[in-house]
């Protein structure tokens, strides 16, 4: 018996992993979060599975769910949203499980970043403008940040931030990055990125906390701020560069080939 932890990916069901996928519907036990987790991936369970939404519960309440199941023999996937490896709450969870000497696997999932740039259409780092990302948060109920973590702190490197749960206090984080990025850097909110009912809000960081508050969006809302996001002057990547030698691509193999040679 095994609990499948899943990445669920931010929203739409297609975008999970066809790992993740096939998991689900092999498991009899299936603990989602239900305020997350798109219904559709529920049918992907077998018709005999049972479904049980862990919105409600406390820690206890589904370590007691999985150590039923783990006593029945029964395989559990567990659904998270996103990706598992950031602010997913998997590793009390995992602390546990160990102490219990109950195994488990970790499928990775799409997350909400990714989706997000994606929802923009744009990379996140280009060439001389940002070659770093930044995945970070304000201080929150669940879980406070260690000092030395602060935006102002982040925003003197410049690279691209990605700043998740933190759509409530959108004025604080304008006010603590304008000083490093200036009020005219390119800023986007996405909202339940890849729902259906996905939204893009795009402005100067100075502007971004108004349109928002306009918009009246909260929480399930990504900020991104950086250079990257608005620059369509910058070198082009060495990477499919004819001069750039590579293992695969060498300088004598591009100017002898036609065009179909790897």
């Amino acid at each position: 018996m095994t609990i499948h932890f899943i990445g669920a990916g931010p929203g739409a069901a297609d975008l999970v992993t066809v790992r993740g996928q096939r998991l689900i519907a092999q498991c009899p036990v299936c603990l989602y979060a239900g305020s997350i987790i798109p219904p559709e991936m529920l049918s992907w369970c077998p018709p005999d599975a049972r479904l049980v939404d862990t919105a409600p519960l406390d820690l206890d309440g589904i370590m007691a769910e999985i150590v039923a199941a783990h006593q029945a023999g029964r395989d559990v996937a567990r659904l998270q949203s996103g990706d598992l490896s950031i602010w997913s709450a998997v590793g009390e969870q995992l602390r546990r499980l160990e102490a219990l000497s109950i195994p488990y696997t970790l499928t990775p999932g799409v997350p909400a970043f990714a989706a997000a740039a994606a929802a923009l259409g744009r990379e996140l780092t280009l060439p001389e403008v940002a070659q770093s990302v930044v995945l970070t948060r304000t201080s929150g109920r669940a879980s406070a940040m260690p000092a030395s973590e602060n935006l102002a702190a982040f925003a003197a490197t410049r690279a691209t931030l990605a700043i998740h749960l933190s759509i409530h206090v959108i004025d604080q984080v304008v006010s603590d990055l304008v000083p490093a990025y200036g009020a005219d850097c390119p800023a986007a909110v996405v909202w339940r990125a890849s729902w259906p009912d996905e939204k893009i809000i795009r402005a100067p960081l100075g502007a971004i906390a108004a349109r928002v508050k306009e918009a009246g969006l909260e929480r399930t809302a990504l900020i991104l701020v950086g250079a990257a996001l608005g620059s369509d002057s910058f070198t082009d990547s060495a990477l499919y560069s004819k001069g750039y030698d590579r293992r695969f691509r060498s300088r004598a193999n591009l100017t002898a080939s036609t065009g179909t040679k790897r």
